[in-house]
C-alpha cells in the first residue's frame, strides 16, 4: 500500500471541506447524507471518515474553520466587520444556511452544543479581546459593561445569520450595521 503524504493528506482534507461546505449549503445538515456528502466531495465514505470520524465533526470542522477566519477578522475590524462580510460574499458562507437547524441542535443536543461552543469559543475570545483592546484605547462606550456588549453583539450577529439564512431580503442591513456600530462606539 502506498503512503500517503501529509501534504496530500492535507489537500484531501481541504477538498472534502470544501465539498461539504456545498452540500450542507446545499441540503441542509439533516438532507448531506453519506452519499451525497461523497458526490460533492468527490471522496468516498472511508476517506471523508477517515479524516472527519463522522457527519457532526465534518461540520463542526467547518465551523471551526470559520469561526477562526471569524475571529482574525474580529481582530484587527471588530464583529461588525465579519457581518458586513458575510453580507457581501454571502457564497463564501452559504453553508451557515443550515443557522436554523444548528440552532435547533443547540436547544435538543447536549453533546453537539457543548462541541459547537468549543469550536465557536475561538471567536468569543476574539470579540472579548476586541472590545477590551476598544475600552483600553477610549473607542468603546464605558455606561455600558463589556460582557453586556459581547452579548449585545452576539444577538444582533444570530439575528443577522437567521435572517440571511432565511433567505429574507437584505436592503437595508448595511445601514442596520452602521447603526450597530455606532452603538458600540464613543461619539466623537
Amino acid at each position: 500500500m502506498p503512503v500517503v503524504s501529509n501534504i496530500e493528506l492535507t489537500k484531501r482534507r481541504q477538498e472534502i471541506l470544501e465539498g461539504a461546505r456545498r452540500c450542507f449549503a446545499e441540503h441542509g445538515f439533516e438532507g448531506a447524507t453519506v452519499r451525497r456528502l461523497e458526490e460533492a466531495t468527490g471522496k468516498s465514505r472511508g476517506a471523508i471518515f477517515h479524516h472527519f470520524g463522522d457527519k457532526e465533526n465534518l461540520f463542526l470542522a467547518l465551523a471551526r474553520e470559520d469561526a477562526s477566519r471569524m475571529a482574525a477578522v474580529v481582530a484587527e475590524e471588530g464583529l461588525v466587520e465579519v457581518m458586513r462580510e458575510l453580507l457581501d460574499h454571502p457564497e463564501r458562507h452559504d453553508w451557515l444556511a443550515t443557522r436554523l437547524e444548528i440552532t435547533r441542535m443547540l436547544r435538543t443536543d447536549a453533546g453537539f452544543k457543548a462541541r459547537w461552543q468549543e469550536h465557536q469559543q475561538v471567536l468569543d475570545e476574539a470579540v472579548q479581546e476586541r472590545l477590551r483592546q476598544n475600552a483600553e484605547q477610549g473607542r468603546m462606550r464605558t455606561d455600558v459593561p463589556p460582557r453586556v456588549l459581547h452579548v449585545y453583539l452576539e444577538t444582533v450577529m444570530d439575528g443577522f445569520l437567521t435572517r440571511l439564512a432565511s433567505g429574507r431580503p437584505t436592503e437595508g442591513l448595511s445601514q442596520v450595521l452602521d447603526l450597530v456600530e455606532d452603538s458600540v462606539r464613543i461619539r466623537g
